[in-house]
């Protein structure tokens, strides 16, 4: 018994020390801007130069998360497309040139009937 509850508490104390050292790396990456933790921290810092430290600082700004695009739906046909490929005419949006002149020439009021 003794045995398998000093194995458990092993086990666990692993677990920590690995969540803790992981933690500490992704801190560390966090604040020196390196993706590969300790390794990436030292490489910026024996550069020396302030153009190191400007090249790197445009690189993170490349690599940060781009808002996704406002989807719109095509009055037409109903698909989902990104509003910088829409076509809007009268206020309506459309996927494609297509769908907005079929809309467009569709008969309206009394002659639909």
């Amino acid at each position: 018994m003794r045995q398998i509850f000093l194995l458990i508490l092993m086990f666990v104390i692993g677990q920590w020390l690995v969540k803790a050292l992981r933690r500490a790396e992704a801190h560390n990456a966090q604040r020196t801007g390196a993706p590969g933790g300790p390794a990436g921290a030292n490489s910026g810092r024996t550069a020396g130069n302030g153009a190191a430290a400007g090249a790197g600082a445009q690189a993170r700004a490349a690599k940060s998360p781009q808002l996704p695009e406002p989807m719109i739906r095509c009055v037409e046909c109903g698909v989902h497309a990104p509003a910088s490929d829409s076509v809007v005419v009268a206020g309506e949006p459309f996927c494609c040139p297509a769908h907005a002149q079929r809309h467009a020439a569709r008969p309206t009021g009394r002659d639909a009937r």
